[in-house]
């Protein structure tokens, strides 16, 4: 096969005096991974590693500009000259790599988050907050000026500590974009009402920032498009704004990502969303811009998306973010011809946004080195002290990983995997509505499987004798889990057994989605995860034309799917499907033509009529093959699902640590 080449994503550009290798940005995106308000050693081999994966410009983490802008508790320290030196650090690496280095400043406004910022949100007007309940405060021309020179000072801690630049954040309906929007911006003095007024705000902070650290400093600044919310400043409207900064020549770039505060769904958009979400405001800025490039940001996966963007000459630059979160290394793959190499973003936001949102550092599904750049060594491999012979018994997510990383590492490995094929039960989600680039991750991991030699045996249940006879220096087992097959709920821990199950009619998700049950007309779906387990099979049977009711003991449908963006978009798409909804209730009984639900409310039971029941509840281990080995005294190491079951980013991160370990 013909390596595709990508001529115009790897022709340099120059911005500001400042040559970029290529068109590939690493875009802001929050890593929460501070100390104490300082960036540290997590910090610098995360960037440095994307920088020598070949992105041409990284964009570090926003800096707040103020004590009413802190929003996280991994936020840098406003304010403090004391960030320099550790930044400096940041920098060097990132430079050192042949990237150049910028970060973003940034002030939320109304959005505040009181539980970290214990600050009265700033507004041009007071308007409430999106971000939680709370309101903020109309700000006075004294606090105005002060933030400007807070932001003028932030830039100039980043001109000192080593940074080529600043990006403004003016996107997202954030401090900027309030006061440039009508509906926000109620002012009736020289800050508000015309135009002219609206955009003093953010060309005071361009002109200063300009001032203050020179002429080779580079400015840019980030917009978003939110076509879908009336309030908000739509595409022609931010281009008469930009095109009347770029006139001023007070920008070098523009950022142009989807989504915002008013939908905060499409400011990270999962695999619900279509791909390269910001090209269309970028492609509307381009037709204004005479000075300033324009980034293409959102959505915007692999190699093929930003080659398409530019083709098509909708943006100078595109901003490859949870790409390259997934693989640091994708833009060398790409201009090396091997794309086919990179392991790709599965855009479910479930260890990148779902960690931020939880207040952790962030990492990743795939690519479990994701923050832990510092202490493995980035997402390369060291070559083991002494080749061994390794047998991995397991195919799943932590088997895959685990085969493959032995075998960088130099060990001869052998994979059996007792199915007719790799992926185990993760393959099955791959079937779900829009899920196939899990299934692609699979197909990713057998070309590098094969590429690295390693025996993969299908078909191959290996029983304790068997695992012995191979005599292997290390044995990995990740032979997985299996649905408990009682009907047993959390929400009923009295209840051992579901009353009923003798029926029949009652199946797990993965006998639905590996085509093992015929469900009838009438089906109930009993999700006790809120997650894509039961919310996705139940959008599949939706999607076949089944008549599907989806039962949670939770509040909302997907509620752990709130973490990741996609409960919203998910249970609209379900409503759609005409699934019906039944929250805060669980099943106590099952006749093979109806279940009885109990309202945890009320304490009261309905009948729904129902031809088959689904069960979406925890697994329980498949360790019977490590059972079996201790009573033989071998040693082995035991990951994934057969150690306890869980989702698939500890399965993988299992299988990297092992890999590593040996």
């Amino acid at each position: 096969m013909t390596a595709r080449r990508f001529t115009r994503l790897f022709s340099p550009v120059d911005l500001r005096g400042h040559v970029l290798r290529n068109r590939i940005v690493f875009g802001a995106h929050t890593t929460n991974m501070a100390v104490g308000g300082l960036p540290t050693e997590r910090h610098a081999a995360y960037y440095a590693e994307r920088a020598l994966g070949g992105a041409a410009m990284v964009v570090v983490e926003p800096m707040p500009v103020h004590a009413a802008a802190v929003l996280t508790r991994g936020n840098f320290r406003h304010g403090d000259d004391a960030v320099i030196p550790h930044f400096r650090k940041v920098t060097d690496a990132i430079k050192e790599h042949g990237a150049v280095a910028i970060q973003q400043l940034y002030h939320i406004g109304s959005h505040g988050d009181q539980d970290n910022a214990f600050h009265p949100a700033w507004s041009p007007s007071g308007m409430p907050s999106y971000h939680d309940s709370d309101g903020s405060h109309a700000m006075t021309e004294a606090e105005i000026e002060e933030t400007i020179t807070g932001f003028v000072e932030a830039a100039r801690r980043c001109r000192d500590a080593g940074f080529d630049g600043v990006e403004i954040w003016a996107a997202y309906h954030g401090l900027v974009d309030q006061f440039w929007t009508p509906w926000s911006n109620h002012r009736d003095d020289r800050w508000g009402g015309s135009l002219e007024n609206r955009t003093r705000f953010s060309r005071e902070i361009l002109a200063r920032i300009r001032k203050t650290c020179g002429e080779d400093f580079i400015i840019g600044l980030a917009v978003n498009d939110e076509p879908d919310v009336q309030v908000a400043l739509q595409r022609e409207a931010i281009a008469e704004i930009i095109e009347r900064h770029d006139r001023a020549e007070m920008i070098d770039y523009v950022t142009c990502g989807s989504g915002s505060y008013f939908d905060f769904y499409k400011l990270m958009p999962t695999f619900l969303y279509p791909e390269k979400l910001g090209a269309d405001l970028a492609a509307t800025l381009k037709g204004v811009v005479r000075h300033a490039l324009v980034t293409a940001e959102s959505h915007i996966r692999t190699p093929d998306n930003g080659e398409t963007v530019l083709g098509q000459g909708q943006a100078d630059l595109v901003s490859i973010v949870r790409g390259q979160i997934a693989d640091p290394h994708l833009a060398n793959k790409a201009r090396e011809g091997r794309a086919e190499d990179i392991r790709g973003c599965l855009s479910c936001n479930q260890m990148c946004w779902g960690r931020r949102s939880r207040d952790y550092w962030i990492s990743c599904v795939v690519n479990p080195s994701t923050g832990r750049e510092a202490e493995w060594g980035g997402d390369r491999f060291t070559p083991a002290p002494r080749r061994k012979s390794v047998l991995v018994v397991g195919g799943g997510p932590a088997g895959l990983e685990a085969a493959r990383v032995s075998a960088e590492r130099g060990h001869r490995v052998v994979l059996a995997e007792a199915s007719s094929q790799l992926g185990g039960a993760y393959r099955l989600a791959g079937l779900q509505p829009r899920r196939a680039q899990i299934t692609d991750l699979i197909d990713w991991y057998e070309r590098q499987l094969m590429k690295l030699q390693v025996e993969i045996r299908l078909n191959a249940y290996l029983d304790a004798d068997e695992v012995i006879a191979e005599a292997a220096d290390e044995i990995i087992l990740a032979t997985g889990s299996l649905p408990p097959e009682t009907g047993f709920q959390k929400a009923m821990p009295h209840l051992v057994t579901l009353p009923g199950l003798e029926n029949g009619g009652v199946h797990s998700t993965e006998e639905i989605m590996a085509r093992q049950a015929r469900p009838g007309k009438r089906v109930i779906v009993l999700d006790e995860g809120g997650n894509w387990k039961g919310c996705g099979t139940a959008w599949k049977l939706a999607e076949d034309g089944h008549e599907v009711t989806l039962v949670t003991p939770d509040p909302m449908v997907g509620k752990e799917l709130q973490r990741t963006t996609a409960d919203f978009p998910l249970r609209r798409t379900l409503a759609g499907l005409g699934v019906r909804f039944i929250v805060e209730s669980a099943i106590t009984g099952w006749s093979g033509t109806s279940v009885t639900v109990q309202s945890f409310l009320d304490g009261g039971e309905t009948e729904v009529a129902a031809d088959t029941l689904v069960f979406a509840t925890a697994n329980r281990a498949e360790n019977s093959l490590a059972l079996a080995l201790l009573e033989r005294g071998v040693q082995f190491r035991e990951i994934g699902d057969g150690a306890a079951p869980r989702q698939a980013p500890y399965a993988i991160y299992d299988g990297r640590r092992a890999g590593l370990e040996l």
